[in-house]
């Protein structure tokens, strides 16, 4: 089991690497608003999955809604692995983004992703790395 909690944070590490090649794209160029929002889903996804891991298997807090974004989102608040309301304006964009078919949403909110989502992030990663001190933080490449 602790290998899954080793790989989802992995996963969420080399995600968040990919969407960060956004914030050197040109949006106008073919497919980088496309590739940028779906490296935002999958990024948000594969997050907040692992704030669930780090409540579940390393606090050992198991009183919440485990498969409900929000809710997990709330108890990670509450326990500090995250510090900022934005969390749920970035659950909220990830939902609607889902029904966003001409893409007049992903050209709105192109910049706030590379410009504030990637920091919240890259915070959330830095700060909670310590849940995985047994690992060998030097396979993982953060730029």
């Amino acid at each position: 089991m602790e290998n899954k909690f080793i790989n989802r944070y992995r996963t969420f590490c080399n995600c968040l690497n990919n969407l960060k090649k956004s914030q050197n794209a040109d949006p106008e160029q073919d497919f980088v608003l496309e590739g940028t929002i779906q490296n935002f889903n999958l990024t948000f996804d594969i997050s907040w999955k692992v704030m669930k891991d780090i409540l579940v298997k390393k606090l050992e807090i198991t009183n919440f809604a485990l498969g409900s974004p929000r809710e997990v989102l709330q108890t990670a608040f509450t326990n500090r692995l995250i510090d900022d309301d934005r969390w749920v304006e970035m659950l909220k964009i990830r939902n609607q983004l889902a029904h966003d078919y001409d893409g007049s949403l992903a050209e709105n909110v192109f910049q706030k992703i590379v410009e504030t989502y990637i920091i919240l992030f890259e915070r959330f990663r830095d700060e909670n790395k310590k849940f995985y001190e047994n690992w060998d933080m030097d396979e993982m490449h953060f730029e």
